[in-house]
């Protein structure tokens, strides 16, 4: 049997213990879609173990972040941690059709819809999240569950205001947390589920880790 690099999957990490049943799953969806392949999942932040720990004992490895924009944590916490080895990253999960097209085939019948994000200071997270909003259906409003920009119930509320009577929440968030549970405060009508619910997720994921293996094929994987 060949013998593929070991798939390092570098999730945020959660607090909510639905949340990290949610990436344990979406883990192992990822293994029972490629038999032979060891996929071990890690964390930037709150939980353990940490991508830093990881990488050193796993030489023969790709690093996938399951993070929906190349923000601080892959320029940062996932540079950090390969630092020095020949462990490649992939991009990000986001932004991605394939996250747009579960988003959009999620979404019920309403009359405005926001597209809620974790907030972010960094440009190019903002702008991802600016141009995934376009084009949802009918140009949803952009609302953040934290950091600064428009949060989200303020969104819901101007929307209201504003003659909607039908409001959803298409939820740019890969599990259940914090800031997804505040979706459910936020006044609207219905949220979509988190992202790695869908099983597109995990296609995507390895489409991540079979873009590395192409391109590096000849080299030292």
């Amino acid at each position: 049997m060949h013998r593929y690099p070991t798939l390092i999957a570098v999730a945020h990490g959660t607090r909510s213990a639905n949340g990290r049943r949610q990436l344990q799953e979406l883990a192992a969806a990822v293994a029972r879609r490629r038999p032979g392949l060891d996929v071990r999942l890690c964390y930037v932040d709150v939980q353990e173990p940490k991508v830093a720990a990881i990488v050193p004992s796993t030489p023969h490895a790709v690093v996938v972040p399951l993070l929906l924009s190349a923000g601080y944590h892959v320029r940062v916490d996932i540079a950090e941690a390969v630092a020095g080895t020949d462990v490649p990253v992939t991009a990000p999960l986001g932004p991605d059709p394939v996250l747009l097209e579960s988003l959009t085939r999620n979404l019920p019948a309403a009359d405005a819809v926001v597209l809620a994000a974790a907030g972010s200071s960094d440009p190019g997270w903002r702008a991802d999240v600016e141009s995934f909003a376009a084009a949802l259906p009918g140009r949803a409003r952009v609302g953040y569950v934290s950091g600064t920009g428009p949060r989200v119930p303020d969104v819901v509320a101007r929307l209201r205001a504003d003659g909607a009577k039908r409001v959803a929440i298409a939820a740019y968030l890969l599990a259940d947390g914090l800031f997804y549970r505040s979706l459910g405060n936020a006044g609207a009508d219905s949220v979509t589920p988190p992202l790695c619910r869908d099983v597109a997720v995990a296609d995507l994921v390895l489409g991540r880790f079979d873009s590395a293996l192409l391109t590096t094929a000849g080299s030292r994987l």
